[in-house]
């Protein structure tokens, strides 16, 4: 029986209306500020995880590709072991073995996703050891140091930048699949993997996996347009067509 004056709370999860938007979650939390968090969250990650596996991709890459022979050969067979382990297989042992916490889940991402970068930074130090403003260089005594960061990065950083925003998508995309298995960050961390899960598990309840799918795709469409700009805008045949026009 329910007492005069008193309003029945709304099941949850409850669908969406003026007071939640979006709807609830499984716990009758606002679904529109749980996509939110989840949001920064999933960016604030890709970004550290970016910004890491980047700088030891470029660093590992131009060792590698500047000083080539037998350096190459041994850190391309290390590349190539490393790189054929199953990663998303050795996510899950690693998050289960330890206590699941955002930086944790940084350092395993980032130890598996600088092998792209250093693959494109090493080709390009191959490429632009041999060229003659390099072969200067070395006449005028400056040290392999100065030529590395002074010279050759500086002419090898279109490849790095084009490959930021897929890192990042491929970072998100890690994120969410650890959080949808439950390996990911801790219980109650807002995450976009947690609300699918949520979706998964209530499947009568749409409007949780519609809007986090809708999220995930926008976000990644988004990463992998500005890649693709980033491409165009960079590219030296496409500037010069445009400078000859």
């Amino acid at each position: 029986m329910v007492i005069a004056g008193c309003r029945r709370s709304a099941p949850s999860p409850a669908a969406p209306s003026a007071d939640n938007l979006l709807g609830t979650d499984d716990r009758g939390r606002d679904l529109l500020a749980r996509l939110l968090y989840g949001f920064r969250l999933s960016v604030v990650f890709a970004l550290i995880v970016t910004v890491l596996c980047t700088v030891f991709g470029v660093l590992y890459g131009a060792v590698q590709g500047y000083f080539a022979g037998w350096t190459d050969i041994g850190m391309e067979r290390f590349k190539e072991i490393w790189g054929a382990m199953p990663v998303l297989y050795m996510l899950i042992i690693f998050s289960s073995l330890f206590s699941a916490s955002f930086g944790l889940l940084v350092v395993l991402i980032s130890i598996f996703g600088w092998l792209g970068i250093a693959a494109y930074v090493r080709a390009e130090f191959l490429k632009n050891r041999t060229l003659d403003y390099v072969r200067a260089a070395r006449a005028l005594g400056q040290s392999n140091r100065k030529i590395m960061w002074r010279h050759i990065l500086p002419n090898s950083l279109t490849p790095v930048v084009t490959l930021v925003p897929f890192e990042m998508a491929a970072a998100i995309g890690a994120l969410t699949s650890l959080d949808f298995l439950g390996l990911g960050v801790p219980p109650g961390t807002p995450s976009l993997g947690e609300l699918l899960k949520q979706g998964k598990e209530n499947l009568d309840a749409w409007w949780i996996s519609l809007t986090t799918f809708g999220v995930l795709v926008v976000t990644l469409l988004l990463l992998i347009l500005i890649g693709d700009a980033l491409r165009d805008a960079l590219d030296p045949r496409k500037v010069l067509k445009e400078d000859e026009a």
